[in-house]
Order: C-alpha cells, then sequence, then structure tokens
C-alpha cells in the first residue's frame, strides 16, 4: 500500500504541467541591457585565397597553375565593442589582430614540376556587425552576426613570388552562443568572412629574379576568405 501510494505522488508531479520548467536562477539579469559595453575576443582562425588562373603561356611554353592544398591555423585577438538597440539588437565595431599565413604550390600542366611558396600575413581587421540575438533561455542566448569589414597588411614583403595588395574589403557571417557566468559572458563564435577585393598585385617591377615571374603572371585574381572561431569575453 506504501509503494502504491509512493507511486502516486511520483505521477502526479510529472503530470503537473510546471515540472522540469522552472526557470533557473538568472546570471546577471540585466546584463543585456547596458547601453553601451567592452570586451575582447581571442581565437584561431584559417586564412585561404579563392584564385583564378590566367592560362598564362610563358616563353618557355610553360603553363602554371596553382592552389592551396593545406590550411595552417593562425592566432587572432581583438576588442570588442558593443552599442545596444533594443531587445533583439546590438550594433558592434570588433578591432582584430589576425596573424597567420598561407602556403601556394604552383604546379606545371605537362611536365607535373611544381613550385612552393608561402605568404605570411599579419592583417587587422575593423568589422562592423549588427548582432541578432534570441530571447534568453536561462543561462544562454544564441545569436547571429553579419555586417561588413575593411582590413589593412602590417607588414608586406616584397620581392616574393606572389605579393599581396595591403587593402581589402568584404563581408562576413556567423553563429555563436552568449553563455550568462556570474561575473561576464563567455561567448564560442564562429564566423566565415569573404573578401570582395581583387588582393592580386600585377605590378611586379619589384621581383630581381624574372624567373618568378611566370608564378604570379599564371594567376588573374585572387580573394580572400576567412574561417574564425573566437571566444568572446563580455
Amino acid at each position: 500500500m506504501r509503494k502504491i501510494f509512493l507511486l502516486v505522488i511520483v505521477l502526479s508531479a510529472l503530470s503537473d504541467p510546471t515540472y522540469g520548467q522552472q526557470q533557473k536562477l538568472q546570471n546577471r539579469p540585466y546584463a543585456d541591457h547596458k547601453i553601451f559595453h567592452l570586451g575582447f575576443t581571442i581565437g584561431v582562425h584559417t586564412q585561404d585565397l579563392m584564385l583564378t588562373q590566367s592560362g598564362h603561356t610563358d616563353e618557355n611554353g610553360e603553363v602554371w597553375f596553382s592552389e592551396i592544398p593545406s590550411y595552417s591555423l593562425g592566432f587572432s585577438v581583438g576588442i570588442i565593442t558593443d552599442l545596444y538597440l533594443n531587445r533583439f539588437m546590438n550594433l558592434r565595431a570588433i578591432p582584430t589582430l589576425h596573424l597567420g599565413s598561407k602556403n601556394l604550390v604552383f604546379k606545371e600542366q605537362v611536365s607535373g614540376e611544381t613550385f612552393k611558396t608561402g605568404l605570411r600575413n599579419n592583417y587587422v581587421t575593423l568589422p562592423l556587425q549588427v548582432k541578432l540575438a534570441s530571447t534568453r533561455i536561462n543561462n544562454y542566448r544564441p545569436y547571429l552576426v553579419a555586417g561588413t569589414y575593411g582590413s589593412i597588411e602590417l607588414a608586406s614583403r616584397k620581392n616574393q613570388p606572389i605579393l599581396l595588395k595591403p587593402y581589402d574589403y568584404g563581408v562576413e557571417i556567423g553563429i555563436g552562443c552568449d553563455f550568462y557566468l556570474p561575473y561576464f559572458n563567455l561567448c564560442p563564435e564562429l564566423k566565415f568572412c569573404f573578401g570582395l577585393n581583387d588582393m592580386l598585385e600585377k605590378d611586379r617591377s619589384d621581383l630581381t629574379d624574372k624567373e618568378l615571374i611566370k608564378y604570379p603572371l599564371s594567376l588573374a585574381r585572387a580573394t580572400q576568405r576567412m574561417i574564425v572561431l573566437s571566444f568572446n569575453f563580455e
């Protein structure tokens, strides 16, 4: 009889529509209502180039093609500035330093001869984003970001087979989630950046080794792409 009584109590609790739906205690419940706040971001990224081949034939009858066969991890660090617009929308500017590299492989069409070269690129980017967030669920809140950016190369090295222009601009889109901790928000974020500018420097009068000129001539266009995984502290 006692077991039946306990079973009735348990079933009654489970049938209660509020059972399991009680909200947890929210950390920093008014954190999203700040008009302006600062933070910082750290993360890793991979740099890529969208290469358009020119099909150029050099004086020896060679035709070279290029690709980036693998990606190298780079480091990113930046400062977050966030302006509250309404309950679901914020405007953000995040000046960020990206330290990374790209590895290119050129291959001759007939002989199969290969040539490898690397590009070390250190960029400062200034993204201007709109952050669109969902309703807060206890202590987390998913969001989307979208916007545009400009970037500048800090130290381009001349007399290299491939030289990129120092300035770029593009669009970016990403997803993330705010986790509300007792003293700050931790926000993992995945972002995709698409450059719109042709970054290939076609004036290569800086090349002292004229044997290298066939490699930039084999390309017609190069636009940048980047994937960034960051952790924001706000």
